[in-house]
């Protein structure tokens, strides 16, 4: 393939994943804002509020920092909930990583940090009919971390005319489009036991360890289950 047949190919790549992004940011708008009105609400400023999305990048961690800072607890607590709760980003790197052969050192690097929830299920997908290249990857990241800083500055700017999202539904969109998420896969082998196995454990964690470790308890116990159920190919 010539040089030009492959710059055409990695702008055809790039474009697929900035449009194949474009249905995500319904949830990640209003998501966004309320992080931001939330960190103003709670004390921050608004540079403090925008650089906190634009460094962490992981909502649902935003938001539990945010919960625990209001408690006043150890910073070493903040750090620990937040880790429990990104938990779930380590199994997305240790699965997404077998289809990043494409990907230089750098790239790969970067790649993890915008390894969010959608990022993840998309770049799966994508994996299953096609090779995944950088180009597509992040094309597909590129509208969803930026959408993600501009809509935290402007839920920090203009939130504070929001008294109660829960008026709005605004604090379903996140359980929600998990679900939405989840239920992608389940195509898969194993899904719904795994997906039982996982549930349980979480709500088992939740009222017994609380929040957040109910996030990572039923995480690793459906990770455990998959590779208990899983057979190498040979095997088969």
């Amino acid at each position: 393939m010539t040089a030009s047949k492959v710059g055409a190919a990695g702008k055809s790549d790039w474009l697929q994943g900035f449009t194949d992004a474009l249905p995500i940011l319904i949830a990640i708008i209003p998501f966004g804002a309320l992080f931001g009105a939330v960190a103003v609400k709670s004390g921050l400023d608004i540079p403090t509020a925008v650089f906190a999305s634009a460094s962490i990048y992981a909502g649902a961690s935003q938001f539990v920092m945010l919960d625990l800072l209001g408690q006043q607890v150890p910073v070493w607590s903040i750090i620990l909930a937040v880790f429990a709760v990104n938990f779930r980003h380590v199994l997305y790197s240790a699965s997404l990583s077998q289809h990043l052969e494409r990907f230089s050192p750098m790239q790969k690097a970067l790649s993890f940090f915008f390894l969010v929830d959608p990022q993840f299920a998309t770049g799966e997908a994508r994996a299953e009919k096609d090779k995944l290249t950088p180009a597509y990857y992040f094309g597909y990241a590129a509208p969803l971390y930026s959408t993600w800083i501009f809509v935290s500055w402007m839920g920090a700017l203009f939130g504070g005319l929001i008294e109660d999202p829960a008026v709005y539904g605004i604090d379903f969109i996140l359980p929600l489009y998990f679900m939405g998420l989840v239920m992608g896969f389940r195509q898969r082998r194993f899904f719904w036991p795994i997906l039982g196995v996982s549930a349980t454990v979480s709500m088992i964690a939740y009222f017994t360890l609380g929040n957040p470790w109910h996030i990572a308890a039923g995480g690793i116990a459906g990770m455990l289950l998959g590779a208990a159920m899983s057979k190498p190919p040979e095997a088969e």
